[in-house]
C-alpha cells in the first residue's frame, strides 16, 4: 500500500466534483455544482497551488440500461453519445477539469473496484443475504420506512418499488461510531454547520447494513463480483470509489499517493448520506485515509418550485449560454445563488441580472474607463499586482462564494460613484484616469476565479489602452 501523509501536501490540491447519471437533458443543477468546483479549482491555482479536478460520469447503473432500451441503442453507442452533453456543456462553461473518469472504464475504474471490494471482504465486511425492501430507481438507492417522505422517495417524491433479491451486504453499521466521532471532531469536515447537524442526527439514529450488490440481469455491463459471476457490484459502492480510482488505486498507485486524500469534494444535498457516511465507512474498511472535506451545496429551484417539465420551469444552461454568454451564467450562479442554500432562478431573474449588473454596471464601468484611458493617456497603465485581495481570500477559503462576489460587486460601485464624483472627462487629469485602471486592473484580477474570460478581456483592454467592444451587450429582447 502507498506511504499516506497525515494531510495533503500544502501545495497541492484534489479536488472533486460528483460523478453524474448521464442524462439525456443536463440541467441548470449540473452547470452549478461544475461551475463552483471550478471557481474552487482557479483559485488554488491562483494561489500557486498544483491543482487536480476531477470529474466524471455514473454509467453502471440500472438507469442506463433502462433508457438505452427506450432510445433502442446499445448500452456502449448509448454512453459514447449522451457524454458528448457533460463535454457540450463543460466546454461551454469553461469548466477546467484534468480528468474525466467513466464508471465504465475497464482500464481506470474498474481495477480500482475490484480492489476496494477485495478489501472490504479481506476486513470481513461483505457477506451475502436476503434483501427485502424498497428501492428508487431515480437514485440508484435502497430506502427504509423513515426515510420516506409520505411514503414516496424523499427527492424525487416517486412511489418506491418493493424488492427481494439475494445480494452482497456492507457491514455498514460497524462504522457508525467510528464515522461519527470523525464528522464530530472535523477529521471530516461537513460543510455547512446546517449539513453537519443534519448527517449526525442520521448517525445518532445508527446505520444500518446496505446492498452492496445487485443481480447481474439488471445492470449487465456493470463490474462483476469477484468469485460471483452472478452479481455486480452494486451502483453506490462502485460510483464512490471513482475519486481514487482515477489516480491509480488498484493500479499504479503512485498518483494515489501524490493526491489523497481529497482536499475536497464537492457534492449536493441528496448524496450528503452516500458521501459522509457509506463513502467514510467503505475508506475505513478498506485502511485508507478519509477525505479532508465535503462541501454540501443546495438545490436550484425556479418561481419557488423544483425545475419540472410538468410545471413548464425547467431552465436549460445550454439556451443560456447561447443567450446571453458562459460568463453571465457563471456570473448568476456565482453571485444569486447561496454556496450553502437553495437557490431560486427564473429566466426573467437572469435578465435582469445580465443588463443591471452585467451590462450598466460592469460593461458600463470598464467601457468608461477605458474610452478615458484611449482619449487621455497617451502611456499605457503599468498594472502593478496580480494578487485577489485579503478579503476575497478569506471567503473564498471559507467557501463564500457568493459573499465574495458581493464584494467585488461593491468595488464596482464604489469605482463607480468614484467616476461621478472626480468627472475626470472634465478635468482631463492623467493621474486620476490612470489610477482609475489601477483600479480596474485589480476588479479584473479579482474577476479571475469566477469570470475568467472577463478578467482576461479587461486586462487585455488595459494593456492595448482600448477596448475592441462592448464586454456585455444589453439583451432587451
Amino acid at each position: 500500500m502507498p506511504n499516506f501523509p497525515r494531510m495533503n501536501q500544502p501545495n497541492k490540491f484534489y479536488l472533486t466534483s460528483p460523478i453524474f447519471y448521464p442524462n439525456a437533458k443536463l440541467h441548470m443543477g449540473h452547470a452549478y455544482t461544475m461551475t463552483l468546483c471550478d471557481i474552487l479549482a482557479r483559485y488554488q491555482r491562483l494561489e500557486n497551488k498544483e491543482v487536480y479536478f476531477l470529474t466524471g460520469s455514473d454509467e453502471n447503473t440500472g438507469k442506463v440500461v433502462r433508457a438505452a432500451k427506450e432510445a433502442n441503442k446499445s448500452i456502449e453507442e448509448f454512453l459514447t453519445e449522451i457524454n458528448k452533453n457533460f463535454e457540450n456543456l463543460y466546454k461551454s462553461l469553461n469548466i477546467s477539469y484534468d480528468q474525466f473518469i467513466r464508471t465504465t472504464d475497464k482500464e481506470k475504474h474498474w481495477p480500482g473496484a475490484i480492489a476496494l471490494w477485495n478489501k472490504l471482504v479481506e476486513a470481513g465486511d461483505i457477506y451475502k443475504s436476503i434483501y427485502r425492501g424498497l428501492y428508487c430507481p431515480s437514485c440508484e438507492a435502497f430506502y427504509t420506512g423513515k426515510d420516506l417522505v409520505d411514503g414516496k422517495c424523499p427527492y424525487h417524491m416517486t412511489i418506491l418499488e418493493g424488492i427481494e433479491e439475494e445480494n452482497y451486504f456492507f457491514r455498514l453499521s460497524k462504522y457508525t461510531d467510528t464515522v461519527k466521532e470523525k464528522i464530530k471532531s472535523d477529521k471530516l469536515r461537513v460543510i455547512p454547520e446546517t449539513r453537519k447537524n443534519e448527517i449526525l442526527a442520521l448517525l445518532e439514529q445508527g446505520l444500518e447494513d446496505v446492498s452492496f450488490s445487485r443481480p447481474i440481469e439488471n445492470v449487465p455491463h456493470g463490474i462483476p463480483v469477484p468469485g460471483d459471476s452472478t452479481q455486480v457490484i452494486y451502483v453506490w459502492c462502485d460510483a464512490l470509489v471513482n475519486y481514487i480510482s482515477a489516480i491509480g488505486y488498484g493500479r499504479d498507485e503512485t498518483e494515489l499517493d501524490k493526491w489523497w486524500p481529497a482536499n475536497l469534494h464537492v457534492i449536493g444535498k441528496d448524496i450528503l448520506r452516500f458521501h459522509a457516511a457509506i463513502w467514510p465507512a467503505m475508506l475505513l474498511s478498506a485502511g485508507l485515509p478519509l477525505p479532508n472535506s465535503l462541501l454540501v451545496h443546495g438545490f436550484i429551484t425556479s418561481g419557488g418550485h423544483k425545475m419540472s417539465k410538468s410545471i413548464g420551469n425547467i431552465i436549460d444552461p445550454l439556451e443560456l449560454i447561447e443567450k446571453f454568454g458562459p460568463e453571465a451564467v457563471r456570473y448568476v450562479l456565482a453571485r444569486k445563488i447561496s454556496t450553502f442554500e437553495d437557490g431560486d432562478l427564473t429566466t426573467e431573474a437572469f435578465k435582469d441580472a445580465y443588463n443591471g449588473d452585467l451590462a450598466n454596471g460592469l460593461g458600463n464601468l470598464v467601457s468608461r474607463i477605458m474610452k478615458l484611458a484611449e482619449t487621455h493617456l497617451s502611456q499605457l497603465v503599468t498594472v502593478q499586482s496580480s494578487a485577489l485581495g485579503k478579503e476575497i481570500e478569506l471567503l473564498l477559503d471559507k467557501f463564500e462564494i457568493q459573499k465574495a462576489m458581493n464584494y467585488i460587486w461593491s468595488e464596482i460601485g464604489e469605482l463607480d460613484a468614484e467616476i461621478q464624483k472626480t468627472k475626470p472627462w472634465e478635468s482631463k487629469d492623467k493621474g486620476v484616469i490612470a489610477d482609475l485602471v489601477l483600479r480596474l486592473s485589480h476588479i479584473a484580477y479579482t474577476l479571475a476565479p469566477f469570470m475568467p474570460q472577463t478578467s482576461e478581456k479587461i486586462l487585455s483592454a488595459i494593456k492595448d489602452n482600448r477596448l475592441s467592444k462592448p464586454l456585455f451587450p444589453r439583451k432587451d429582447a
